[in-house]
């Protein structure tokens, strides 16, 4: 199987991941793209009573995609949600073919050595690499992102168009009342509302 993974705090999933996705499936023809809410990720400070709603988005966003799937192994793993352990337990899980690749956003990734057991992480997967701001910044990262080609950390560029949705706009929006629904999957948006969520 040709697996990526699309790992994230998602709070809450929006269109601009959907289509990510979308783009991704259509450059490298993964067989799936699996969808993995962070519970507890290292590098943020989340509530984490919005875990499980978190996980619930997600399934919801993408139950209409037969190459999308959401996996709940980092919920259901207690302590902090590291990417090399959840590396670990998917080769296990699955028949991988070659190795699993791994979307990410230019901005984390030039911090990737950061993360935990990052030198093994490097080994296990392929990166694919997305412009979270526009391209005038990339120009900037380029030296940086070289370097950690030189490391071992083997990337590949995805080109798709920037999409200025952010779930923080969208957590502002709910607070302020504005409405999100060019920004979220209409049952998303539902959801949303129904529980109550972001009003804070």
């Amino acid at each position: 199987m040709k697996l990526c993974l699309f790992q994230g705090t998602f709070n809450p999933i929006h269109n601009a991941h959907l289509k990510l996705c979308e783009y991704a499936k259509k450059q490298f023809n993964f067989d799936k793209i699996l969808v993995i809410p962070a519970a507890n990720p290292p590098h943020k400070s989340l509530d984490r009573d919005l875990a499980y709603h978190r996980l619930k988005m997600a399934e919801i966003a993408v139950k209409d995609k037969e190459y999308l799937e959401v996996s709940d192994i980092e919920y259901l793993r207690s302590g902090l949600s590291y990417t090399y352990l959840t590396v670990k337990e998917l080769y296990n899980m699955y028949d991988i073919d070659g190795k699993i690749s791994f979307i990410i956003g230019t901005d984390a990734f030039k911090n990737i050595e950061s993360w935990y057991e990052s030198d093994k992480l490097k080994e296990l997967v392929d990166f694919i690499l997305f412009v979270r701001e526009d391209e005038k910044h990339l120009k900037q990262d380029k030296i940086c992102l070289q370097k950690l080609k030189d490391k071992g950390y083997n990337y590949t560029m995805m080109k798709m168009p920037f999409l200025d949705i952010s779930s923080t706009q969208i957590r502002e929006n709910i607070t302020n009342s504005i409405p999100i629904k060019t920004l979220v999957p209409k049952e998303v948006e539902k959801y949303i509302d129904k529980y109550g969520l972001y009003k804070y």
